[in-house]
Protein backbone atom coordinates (compact mmCIF):
# COMPACT_ATOMS: atom_id res chain seq x y z
CA UNK A 1 0.00 0.00 0.00
CA UNK A 2 2.82 2.40 0.86
CA UNK A 3 4.55 1.57 -2.43
CA UNK A 4 1.44 2.40 -4.43
CA UNK A 5 0.81 5.57 -2.43
CA UNK A 6 4.39 6.75 -3.08
CA UNK A 7 4.14 5.68 -6.73
CA UNK A 8 0.96 7.72 -7.12
CA UNK A 9 2.77 10.76 -5.75
CA UNK A 10 5.64 10.24 -8.24
CA UNK A 11 3.16 9.99 -11.14
CA UNK A 12 1.35 13.10 -9.88
CA UNK A 13 4.56 15.17 -9.71
CA UNK A 14 5.65 14.01 -13.17
CA UNK A 15 2.40 15.05 -14.82
CA UNK A 16 1.47 18.06 -12.67
CA UNK A 17 3.11 20.77 -14.85
CA UNK A 18 1.33 19.53 -17.98
CA UNK A 19 -1.99 19.06 -16.18
CA UNK A 20 -1.79 22.55 -14.66
CA UNK A 21 -1.12 23.99 -18.11
CA UNK A 22 -4.13 22.13 -19.53
CA UNK A 23 -6.23 23.58 -16.71
CA UNK A 24 -5.21 27.09 -17.74
CA UNK A 25 -2.77 27.67 -14.90
CA UNK A 26 0.67 29.18 -15.52
CA UNK A 27 3.79 27.15 -14.85
CA UNK A 28 4.50 29.43 -11.92
CA UNK A 29 1.43 27.97 -10.19
CA UNK A 30 2.97 24.47 -9.93
CA UNK A 31 5.13 25.24 -6.86
CA UNK A 32 2.07 26.75 -5.19
CA UNK A 33 0.11 23.57 -5.85
CA UNK A 34 2.90 21.45 -4.36
CA UNK A 35 3.05 23.74 -1.33
CA UNK A 36 -0.71 23.40 -0.94
CA UNK A 37 -0.43 19.61 -1.10
CA UNK A 38 2.25 19.48 1.60
CA UNK A 39 0.37 21.88 3.84
CA UNK A 40 -2.73 19.69 3.53
CA UNK A 41 -0.59 16.65 4.41
CA UNK A 42 0.72 18.41 7.53
CA UNK A 43 -2.79 19.15 8.80
CA UNK A 44 -4.52 15.95 7.70
CA UNK A 45 -1.77 13.54 8.78
CA UNK A 46 -2.11 14.75 12.35
CA UNK A 47 -5.91 14.92 12.24
CA UNK A 48 -6.26 11.44 10.74
CA UNK A 49 -3.79 10.04 13.26
CA UNK A 50 -5.87 11.34 16.17
CA UNK A 51 -9.05 10.11 14.50
CA UNK A 52 -7.66 6.61 13.92
CA UNK A 53 -6.79 6.28 17.61
CA UNK A 54 -10.31 7.28 18.60
CA UNK A 55 -11.93 5.05 15.97
CA UNK A 56 -9.83 2.09 17.08
CA UNK A 57 -10.80 2.65 20.70
CA UNK A 58 -14.48 3.48 20.24
CA UNK A 59 -15.43 1.45 17.17
CA UNK A 60 -12.90 -1.35 17.58
CA UNK A 61 -11.82 -1.14 13.94
CA UNK A 62 -10.69 1.53 11.55
CA UNK A 63 -10.72 -0.41 8.28
CA UNK A 64 -14.18 0.47 7.01
CA UNK A 65 -13.55 4.17 7.33
CA UNK A 66 -10.15 3.82 5.67
CA UNK A 67 -11.72 2.06 2.67
CA UNK A 68 -14.33 4.78 2.30
CA UNK A 69 -11.78 7.58 2.37
CA UNK A 70 -9.47 5.60 0.06
CA UNK A 71 -12.23 5.25 -2.50
CA UNK A 72 -12.78 9.01 -2.31
CA UNK A 73 -9.04 9.55 -2.77
CA UNK A 74 -8.97 7.12 -5.71
CA UNK A 75 -11.87 8.88 -7.46
CA UNK A 76 -10.21 12.27 -6.98
CA UNK A 77 -6.90 10.90 -8.29
CA UNK A 78 -8.57 9.33 -11.34
CA UNK A 79 -10.39 12.58 -12.09
CA UNK A 80 -7.27 14.76 -12.19
CA UNK A 81 -6.27 14.03 -15.83
CA UNK A 82 -9.94 14.24 -16.89
CA UNK A 83 -10.71 17.48 -15.09
CA UNK A 84 -7.57 19.37 -16.17
CA UNK A 85 -8.42 19.85 -19.88
CA UNK A 86 -12.20 20.08 -19.47
CA UNK A 87 -13.03 22.03 -16.32
CA UNK A 88 -12.22 25.46 -14.86
CA UNK A 89 -8.89 25.87 -13.12
CA UNK A 90 -10.63 26.22 -9.77
CA UNK A 91 -12.17 22.76 -10.07
CA UNK A 92 -8.78 21.25 -10.90
CA UNK A 93 -7.26 22.87 -7.82
CA UNK A 94 -10.18 21.69 -5.67
CA UNK A 95 -9.81 18.12 -6.97
CA UNK A 96 -6.10 18.22 -6.19
CA UNK A 97 -6.83 19.42 -2.66
CA UNK A 98 -9.44 16.68 -2.18
CA UNK A 99 -6.99 14.01 -3.28
CA UNK A 100 -4.25 15.32 -0.96
CA UNK A 101 -6.60 15.51 2.02
CA UNK A 102 -8.18 12.09 1.52
CA UNK A 103 -4.86 10.34 0.81
CA UNK A 104 -3.73 11.23 4.33
CA UNK A 105 -5.95 8.34 5.43
CA UNK A 106 -3.30 5.98 4.04
CA UNK A 107 -0.40 7.16 6.20
CA UNK A 108 -1.30 7.15 9.89
CA UNK A 109 -3.80 4.24 10.18
CA UNK A 110 -1.25 1.51 9.32
CA UNK A 111 0.83 2.68 12.29
CA UNK A 112 -2.27 2.42 14.48
CA UNK A 113 -2.74 -1.17 13.33
CA UNK A 114 0.90 -2.02 14.01
CA UNK A 115 0.59 -0.68 17.53
CA UNK A 116 -2.66 -2.55 18.22
CA UNK A 117 -1.83 -5.99 16.83
CA UNK A 118 1.96 -6.35 16.64
CA UNK A 119 4.26 -7.21 19.53
CA UNK A 120 6.89 -4.56 20.18
CA UNK A 121 9.90 -6.69 19.07
CA UNK A 122 8.29 -7.21 15.64
CA UNK A 123 7.57 -3.53 14.95
CA UNK A 124 10.99 -2.64 13.42
CA UNK A 125 10.85 -5.58 11.00
CA UNK A 126 7.37 -4.71 9.77
CA UNK A 127 8.25 -1.02 9.62
CA UNK A 128 11.18 -1.86 7.35
CA UNK A 129 8.73 -3.61 5.00
CA UNK A 130 6.46 -0.55 5.01
CA UNK A 131 9.34 1.78 4.13
CA UNK A 132 10.65 -0.63 1.50
CA UNK A 133 7.59 0.24 -0.56
CA UNK A 134 8.38 3.94 -0.30
CA UNK A 135 12.04 3.37 -1.12
CA UNK A 136 11.35 1.25 -4.20
CA UNK A 137 8.91 3.84 -5.55
CA UNK A 138 11.50 6.60 -5.02
CA UNK A 139 14.19 4.52 -6.72
CA UNK A 140 12.18 3.99 -9.89
CA UNK A 141 11.06 7.62 -10.02
CA UNK A 142 13.78 8.75 -12.49
CA UNK A 143 12.97 5.84 -14.81
CA UNK A 144 9.25 6.62 -14.65
CA UNK A 145 10.01 10.17 -15.69
CA UNK A 146 11.54 8.81 -18.90
CA UNK A 147 9.08 5.96 -19.46
CA UNK A 148 5.92 8.04 -19.08
CA UNK A 149 6.94 10.71 -21.58
CA UNK A 150 4.26 10.92 -24.25
CA UNK A 151 1.90 8.49 -22.47
CA UNK A 152 -1.68 9.59 -21.85
CA UNK A 153 -1.77 10.45 -18.12
CA UNK A 154 -5.14 8.77 -17.67
CA UNK A 155 -3.53 5.33 -17.96
CA UNK A 156 -0.87 5.63 -15.18
CA UNK A 157 -3.31 7.56 -12.98
CA UNK A 158 -5.89 4.80 -13.37
CA UNK A 159 -3.41 1.97 -12.73
CA UNK A 160 -1.95 3.63 -9.64
CA UNK A 161 -5.30 4.70 -8.18
CA UNK A 162 -7.19 1.45 -8.70
CA UNK A 163 -4.28 -0.69 -7.48
CA UNK A 164 -4.08 1.39 -4.33
CA UNK A 165 -7.79 0.94 -3.65
CA UNK A 166 -7.48 -2.83 -4.09
CA UNK A 167 -4.48 -3.11 -1.76
CA UNK A 168 -6.21 -0.96 0.86
CA UNK A 169 -9.13 -3.40 0.81
CA UNK A 170 -6.58 -6.11 1.58
CA UNK A 171 -5.39 -4.14 4.61
CA UNK A 172 -8.98 -3.98 5.87
CA UNK A 173 -9.34 -7.74 5.44
CA UNK A 174 -6.14 -8.19 7.45
CA UNK A 175 -7.48 -6.00 10.27
CA UNK A 176 -10.76 -7.93 10.35
CA UNK A 177 -8.88 -11.23 10.53
CA UNK A 178 -6.63 -10.01 13.34
CA UNK A 179 -9.62 -8.66 15.29
CA UNK A 180 -11.39 -12.01 14.97
CA UNK A 181 -8.29 -13.85 16.17
CA UNK A 182 -8.04 -11.54 19.17
CA UNK A 183 -11.70 -12.18 20.00
CA UNK A 184 -11.32 -15.95 19.56
CA UNK A 185 -8.50 -16.16 22.10
CA UNK A 186 -10.35 -13.91 24.53
CA UNK A 187 -7.86 -11.03 24.42
CA UNK A 188 -9.26 -7.76 25.77
CA UNK A 189 -10.11 -5.01 23.34
CA UNK A 190 -7.60 -2.21 23.11
CA UNK A 191 -8.97 1.17 24.07
CA UNK A 192 -7.64 4.65 23.61
CA UNK A 193 -5.77 5.60 26.75
CA UNK A 194 -4.12 8.65 28.24
CA UNK A 195 -0.78 9.78 26.78
CA UNK A 196 1.88 7.16 27.57
CA UNK A 197 4.72 8.31 29.87
CA UNK A 198 7.17 8.34 26.94
CA UNK A 199 5.25 11.26 25.43
CA UNK A 200 5.84 13.38 28.50
CA UNK A 201 8.89 15.11 29.97
CA UNK A 202 10.66 13.24 32.74
CA UNK A 203 12.45 16.35 33.90
CA UNK A 204 13.22 19.88 32.86
CA UNK A 205 13.77 20.91 29.27
CA UNK A 206 12.13 19.73 26.09
CA UNK A 207 9.69 16.81 26.38
CA UNK A 208 11.00 13.69 24.62
CA UNK A 209 8.29 13.41 21.98
CA UNK A 210 8.27 17.10 20.87
CA UNK A 211 12.06 16.98 20.83
CA UNK A 212 11.92 13.80 18.76
CA UNK A 213 9.61 15.50 16.26
CA UNK A 214 11.99 18.45 15.97
CA UNK A 215 14.88 16.04 15.32
CA UNK A 216 12.80 14.25 12.67
CA UNK A 217 11.94 17.60 11.06
CA UNK A 218 15.62 18.56 10.87
CA UNK A 219 16.58 15.17 9.45
CA UNK A 220 13.69 15.21 7.00
CA UNK A 221 14.68 18.66 5.75
CA UNK A 222 18.27 17.45 5.35
CA UNK A 223 17.14 14.44 3.31
CA UNK A 224 14.86 16.64 1.17
CA UNK A 225 17.66 19.05 0.32
CA UNK A 226 20.22 16.31 -0.22
CA UNK A 227 18.10 14.14 -2.53
CA UNK A 228 16.05 16.76 -4.39
CA UNK A 229 18.39 19.75 -4.67
CA UNK A 230 21.99 18.72 -4.14
CA UNK A 231 22.33 15.18 -5.55
CA UNK A 232 21.89 15.98 -9.25
CA UNK A 233 24.34 18.95 -9.30
CA UNK A 234 26.90 16.84 -7.43
CA UNK A 235 26.68 14.12 -10.07
CA UNK A 236 26.82 16.68 -12.88
CA UNK A 237 30.23 17.77 -11.63
CA UNK A 238 31.60 14.41 -12.73
CA UNK A 239 29.11 12.90 -15.22
CA UNK A 240 26.90 13.96 -18.15
CA UNK A 241 23.20 14.62 -17.63
CA UNK A 242 22.30 11.47 -19.59
CA UNK A 243 23.65 9.37 -16.70
CA UNK A 244 21.40 10.93 -14.06
CA UNK A 245 18.55 8.37 -14.39
CA UNK A 246 21.10 5.68 -13.52
CA UNK A 247 22.93 7.60 -10.80
CA UNK A 248 20.12 9.23 -8.82
CA UNK A 249 18.58 5.89 -7.71
CA UNK A 250 21.89 4.90 -6.03
CA UNK A 251 20.78 6.75 -2.89
CA UNK A 252 17.50 4.81 -2.79
CA UNK A 253 19.20 1.49 -3.50
CA UNK A 254 21.27 2.04 -0.39
CA UNK A 255 18.11 3.09 1.45
CA UNK A 256 16.32 -0.14 0.55
CA UNK A 257 19.25 -2.46 1.27
CA UNK A 258 19.71 -1.04 4.77
CA UNK A 259 16.12 -1.40 5.97
CA UNK A 260 16.13 -5.06 6.98
CA UNK A 261 19.48 -5.02 8.82
CA UNK A 262 18.38 -1.79 10.52
CA UNK A 263 15.36 -3.55 12.00
CA UNK A 264 17.72 -5.96 13.79
CA UNK A 265 19.76 -3.06 15.12
CA UNK A 266 16.65 -1.36 16.52
CA UNK A 267 15.57 -4.57 18.27
CA UNK A 268 18.97 -4.83 19.93
CA UNK A 269 19.91 -1.21 20.67
CA UNK A 270 16.48 0.58 20.67
CA UNK A 271 15.17 3.11 18.19
CA UNK A 272 16.50 6.48 19.35
CA UNK A 273 20.19 5.47 19.68
CA UNK A 274 20.11 3.80 16.26
CA UNK A 275 18.41 6.83 14.75
CA UNK A 276 20.97 9.20 16.29
CA UNK A 277 23.89 7.11 15.03
CA UNK A 278 22.45 6.83 11.53
CA UNK A 279 21.94 10.59 11.31
CA UNK A 280 25.59 11.13 12.26
CA UNK A 281 26.61 8.76 9.46
CA UNK A 282 24.26 10.57 7.06
CA UNK A 283 25.86 13.90 8.04
CA UNK A 284 29.34 12.53 7.34
CA UNK A 285 28.23 11.05 3.99
CA UNK A 286 26.50 14.27 2.92
CA UNK A 287 29.66 16.24 3.70
CA UNK A 288 31.74 13.62 1.90
CA UNK A 289 29.53 13.80 -1.19
CA UNK A 290 29.91 17.58 -1.22
CA UNK A 291 33.71 17.27 -1.24
CA UNK A 292 34.05 14.22 -3.52
CA UNK A 293 36.49 14.76 -6.38
CA UNK A 294 35.39 11.97 -8.74
CA UNK A 295 32.37 9.94 -9.76
CA UNK A 296 34.05 6.78 -8.46
CA UNK A 297 34.20 8.36 -5.01
CA UNK A 298 30.79 10.04 -5.16
CA UNK A 299 28.39 7.22 -5.98
CA UNK A 300 29.47 4.87 -3.13
CA UNK A 301 29.13 7.78 -0.69
CA UNK A 302 25.65 8.48 -2.04
CA UNK A 303 24.70 4.85 -1.59
CA UNK A 304 25.96 4.92 2.00
CA UNK A 305 24.08 8.18 2.60
CA UNK A 306 20.90 6.49 1.39
CA UNK A 307 21.56 3.54 3.69
CA UNK A 308 22.04 5.88 6.64
CA UNK A 309 18.79 7.69 5.87
CA UNK A 310 16.98 4.36 5.51
CA UNK A 311 18.18 3.32 8.97
CA UNK A 312 17.25 6.73 10.38
CA UNK A 313 13.77 6.84 8.89
CA UNK A 314 12.94 3.26 9.85
CA UNK A 315 14.14 3.97 13.39
CA UNK A 316 12.04 7.15 13.47
CA UNK A 317 8.83 5.34 12.55
CA UNK A 318 9.58 2.55 15.01
CA UNK A 319 10.17 5.18 17.69
CA UNK A 320 6.87 6.86 16.83
CA UNK A 321 5.01 3.58 17.43
CA UNK A 322 6.91 3.01 20.67
CA UNK A 323 6.18 6.55 21.89
CA UNK A 324 2.49 5.97 21.30
CA UNK A 325 2.00 2.48 22.74
CA UNK A 326 -0.66 1.68 23.70
CA UNK A 327 -3.50 3.73 22.29
CA UNK A 328 -1.76 6.76 20.76
CA UNK A 329 0.08 5.19 17.82
CA UNK A 330 -2.06 7.05 15.31
CA UNK A 331 -1.29 10.40 16.92
CA UNK A 332 2.46 9.81 17.16
CA UNK A 333 2.67 8.31 13.66
CA UNK A 334 0.54 11.08 12.20
CA UNK A 335 2.69 13.70 13.95
CA UNK A 336 5.84 12.14 12.45
CA UNK A 337 4.28 12.09 8.97
CA UNK A 338 3.26 15.72 9.48
CA UNK A 339 6.83 16.64 10.44
CA UNK A 340 8.18 14.96 7.29
CA UNK A 341 5.56 16.75 5.17
CA UNK A 342 6.63 20.03 6.81
CA UNK A 343 10.22 19.21 5.81
CA UNK A 344 9.13 18.77 2.18
CA UNK A 345 7.09 21.97 2.39
CA UNK A 346 10.14 23.89 3.66
CA UNK A 347 12.27 22.60 0.78
CA UNK A 348 9.68 23.67 -1.82
CA UNK A 349 9.28 27.05 -0.11
CA UNK A 350 13.03 27.70 -0.14
CA UNK A 351 13.26 26.92 -3.85
CA UNK A 352 10.14 28.95 -4.66
CA UNK A 353 10.77 32.07 -2.59
CA UNK A 354 14.43 32.20 -1.56
CA UNK A 355 16.62 30.81 -4.32
CA UNK A 356 16.21 28.41 -7.27
CA UNK A 357 17.48 24.87 -6.97
CA UNK A 358 20.86 25.41 -8.76
CA UNK A 359 21.68 28.29 -6.43
CA UNK A 360 20.74 26.26 -3.36
CA UNK A 361 22.87 23.36 -4.57
CA UNK A 362 25.87 25.58 -5.32
CA UNK A 363 25.82 27.71 -2.18
CA UNK A 364 24.08 25.58 0.46
CA UNK A 365 25.41 22.13 -0.33
CA UNK A 366 26.77 21.94 3.21
CA UNK A 367 23.31 22.43 4.75
CA UNK A 368 22.16 18.77 4.73
CA UNK A 369 25.21 17.67 6.73
CA UNK A 370 24.56 20.39 9.32
CA UNK A 371 20.86 19.53 9.63
CA UNK A 372 21.57 15.80 9.98
CA UNK A 373 24.13 16.55 12.70
CA UNK A 374 21.75 18.84 14.59
CA UNK A 375 19.05 16.17 14.52
CA UNK A 376 21.49 13.57 15.87
CA UNK A 377 22.66 15.91 18.64
CA UNK A 378 19.08 16.56 19.73
CA UNK A 379 18.33 12.83 19.88
CA UNK A 380 21.44 12.21 21.98
CA UNK A 381 20.20 14.82 24.43
CA UNK A 382 16.72 13.28 24.59
CA UNK A 383 17.56 9.60 24.87
CA UNK A 384 18.49 9.53 28.59
CA UNK A 385 14.92 10.71 29.36
CA UNK A 386 13.18 8.21 27.07
CA UNK A 387 15.13 4.98 27.39
CA UNK A 388 12.06 2.87 26.68
CA UNK A 389 12.13 3.99 23.02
Amino acid sequence: MQFLFALGWVVYVIYLPALAEQAGLPRSAVPWLLLMDQLIFVVCDLAVGVWSDRAAGVLGRIGGWVVGVTLLSTVAFLLLPWVAPRAPAGLFVATTALWAASSAALRAPPLTLLGRYVAKPAVPWLMSLVLLGTGVASAIGPYLGLTLKGIDPRLPFALAGLSLAAITAGMVWAERTLAQQRTAVGAPALQTVAPPPALLAEGGGVAPFPGFLLAALLAGAAAQVHTNLVAAPLYLRHAPATMLPSLLPVFWVGFNLALMPASLAVRRFRALPVMAGSLLVAAACSAGAWTATSLEALWPIQGLAGAAWGVGLMSAFSAAVFFGQVGREGFTGGALNAALAAAALSRIAVVSFVAPAPVVAAQWGWAPALLFALGAALLCALWPRSRSV
